[in-house]
C-alpha cells in the first residue's frame, strides 16, 4: 500500500499501531483526527517519533511546552485586564475629583469673595474663549461616547497623542457648570492611554483594541455605579434586526476581573482620602397599579418626542455654530452658560445634584415647571454640545427625562407621589432606548436610579423605544442613518 500527504510519497511504508496513533516506521507518525481537533494550536500532520512519543502514553516535552506557554499567556492577559482597570479606576477618581476642586472654586469660592455671583459669567466667557484657542490650535476634543466607540470597534485605532488636550477639553465644560456629563471625556481619555499602552508594551500590541474595550467597560461601570453597563454599552450591538452579539465566556472574564480591579482602586483611593464618589440618586419607591401599566402606553411616546426634540435641537444648534466664527462660539456658549446657571441654576451642570433635590423634596417645583425645565435641558445640552462646550448626553437626559415623568405624573396622580418614579423610570428608558437603540444596556444603565420592580418595564420601554425611533429613521429616508453618521464623524473630526 501507499499514501502520499503534501506532495510526499510514502510508497512502500507500512503503518504500525502506538498507543497514540499510527506510526509509519521508522520516523513518520499520523495524529487522529479527533486529537488534532482538540488542540489549542496547529499541529503538524507529521512530526519526529523521537520528539513526541516515548511509548509509555505520556505527553511529550514539547507539548509540556506547548502547554506551558499557554497557561503563561493567560496570565498575561488576565493580569493586563487588572492593570488596566486599576488603570482606569485611578483617572476615573483623579479626573473627578479635579472637576469638583475646580468647580467649588468657580462656583463657591470665587464669588464669595468678590460678593456676588454675577463674577461666574466673565469667568465662563473666559474659559469658553479658552476652549476656543484650544479647539482652533488641536482640534475639536473630546469626543463624543458613540464616536470613541465607533472609532475603537471600526478603525481599532484611537489617537493618543492629544491626550492633554482631551483632558482639558473633557475638564473645562464640566467645571463651567454646561449642561453636559463626564462619559465622554473620560472614555477618549482612556481610549488614548490604552493605545499608548499597545504601542509601547509588545505583549498588548495584536490585542490593542480588546484591552481598550476592557478599560472603556471598566470607566463607564465604575462612573455609573454599575459594571453591567460598562460592558453591555461597550459589546451590546444597535438594533438592527439581528440579536445582541454578547461577549464571550473568556472576554467576560476579563471584563470582571478589569471591572474588580477598578473598584479595589477606587475604594482604596476613596478609604485613604476620605473621599466618595456618588453617582445618580435613586428613586427609592415606585407605585405599579393597572393604571401604570396603561399610563406606559402615554410615557414611551412622550420619551420618544424628547428623544426627537433632542436631535432636531442637536442639529439645528449645529448648523447656527457653523455660521459663527472660530473660538467665538465658544466664549458666547461660555457666557450663556453662566447667566443660566445663575437665573436657572437647575437647568445647568451634569443634573445628578438637581435631580436629588428633586427626590428628596427639597426643590418644590410645580408639574408644569417640571416639563418646561425638562425642555430648557435638552435645548441647552444640544447648544453646549454643538457650540463647543462638550461631554456627554447621558446624565442630561436621565435628569431631564424624570423631570418630564415626574411632571407628568403629577398632572395625572395629584394625590399620590407614588407614580413619579414609575412614570420617570419608563419615559427615560425609552428616551435613551431610542437614543442608544441598545435596551440591555439602557436597563443595565437605569436600575441606577429606578428600583429593580421596575426591571421588566424598563427593558420594554427601551425596547419599544429604540424599534419606535428605527421605524421614523426609515420613514424619512432610506439612507438617513447612513448619511446622519456621516455628518456626525464628519463633525467630530472637523478642525474648528
Amino acid at each position: 500500500m501507499w499514501m502520499s500527504h503534501g506532495g510526499a510519497d510514502f510508497r512502500g511504508m507500512r503503518l504500525h499501531p502506538c498507543p497514540h496513533g499510527f506510526e509509519l516506521i521508522p520516523f513518520i507518525r499520523f495524529i487522529p483526527l479527533k486529537e488534532l481537533l482538540l488542540s489549542q494550536k496547529r499541529v503538524p500532520w507529521t512530526v519526529a517519533a523521537s520528539d513526541t512519543h516515548d511509548g509509555s502514553g505520556k505527553h511529550s516535552r514539547r507539548e509540556r511546552s506547548a502547554d506551558g506557554t499557554k497557561a503563561r499567556n493567560i496570565a498575561s492577559v488576565a493580569a493586563l485586564a487588572v492593570i488596566l482597570g486599576a488603570v482606569a479606576g485611578l483617572v476615573l477618581w483623579l479626573f473627578l475629583q479635579a472637576v469638583s476642586i475646580g468647580t467649588s472654586l468657580v462656583w463657591d469660592t470665587v464669588p464669595s469673595s468678590v460678593g456676588g455671583m454675577w463674577i461666574a459669567v466673565p469667568i465662563c466667557a473666559v474659559g469658553g474663549c479658552a476652549l476656543g484657542l484650544i479647539h482652533k490650535r488641536y482640534g475639536d476634543y473630546p469626543d463624543e461616547l458613540d464616536v470613541v466607540l465607533g472609532k475603537v470597534r471600526r478603525e481599532k485605532r484611537y489617537d493618543y497623542r492629544p491626550i492633554l488636550t482631551i483632558l482639558v477639553c473633557a475638564m473645562l465644560p464640566l467645571i463651567l457648570g454646561a449642561s453636559v456629563g463626564p462619559e465622554a471625556g473620560l472614555t477618549g481619555i482612556i481610549a488614548a492611554l490604552c493605545y499608548w499602552i499597545g504601542d509601547n508594551v509588545s505583549f498588548a500590541r495584536e490585542n490593542a483594541s480588546m484591552y481598550t474595550e476592557l478599560g472603556e467597560a471598566a470607566t463607564l461601570g465604575q462612573l455609573f455605579h454599575m459594571p453591567l453597563f460598562g460592558i453591555l454599552a461597550v459589546e451590546e450591538t444597535g438594533m438592527d434586526g439581528e440579536a445582541p452579539k454578547l461577549p464571550r465566556i473568556g472576554k467576560l472574564v476579563l471584563y470582571c476581573l478589569s471591572a474588580g480591579s477598578s473598584i479595589l482602586v477606587i475604594w482604596c483611593l476613596n478609604q485613604a482620602f476620605d473621599t466618595s464618589l456618588e453617582g445618580f440618586p435613586h428613586f427609592m419607591e415606585a407605585e405599579i397599579s393597572a393604571v401604570d401599566c396603561v399610563a406606559v402606553l402615554l410615557y414611551i411616546p412622550v420619551g420618544v418626542a424628547v428623544y426627537l426634540l433632542y436631535r432636531v435641537a442637536c442639529k439645528a444648534a449645529e448648523k447656527g455654530a457653523g455660521k459663527v466664527p472660530a473660538v467665538w462660539k465658544e466664549t458666547l456658549c461660555g457666557a450663556a452658560v453662566g447667566v443660566m446657571c445663575i437665573v436657572a441654576p437647575m437647568a445647568m451642570f451634569s443634573g445628578e445634584d438637581q435631580l436629588a433635590g428633586l427626590i428628596d423634596g427639597t426643590e418644590d417645583i410645580m408639574p408644569w415647571m417640571l416639563i418646561g425645565l425638562c425642555v430648557l435641558k435638552v435645548l441647552m445640552t444640544a447648544f453646549c454640545l454643538r457650540f463647543g462646550l462638550k461631554g456627554g448626553h447621558f446624565f442630561p437626559l436621565i435628569f431631564a427625562c424624570s423631570c418630564m415623568g415626574m411632571g407628568m405624573a403629577m398632572l395625572m396622580f395629584p394625590e399620590s407621589a407614588g407614580h413619579a418614579a414609575f412614570a420617570a423610570g419608563v419615559l427615560t428608558a425609552a428616551t435613551l432606548g431610542a437614543q442608544l437603540k441598545k435596551p440591555l444596556a439602557v436597563t443595565m444603565l437605569l436600575l441606577l436610579c429606578f428600583p429593580f420592580r421596575m426591571l421588566f418595564w424598563i427593558f420594554v420601554a427601551a425596547a419599544v423605544g429604540g424599534w419606535m425611533a428605527r421605524m421614523l429613521d426609515k420613514r424619512e429616508s432610506p439612507g438617513s442613518e447612513a448619511v446622519e453618521e456621516e455628518a456626525s464623524a464628519r463633525w467630530q473630526g472637523q478642525s474648528v
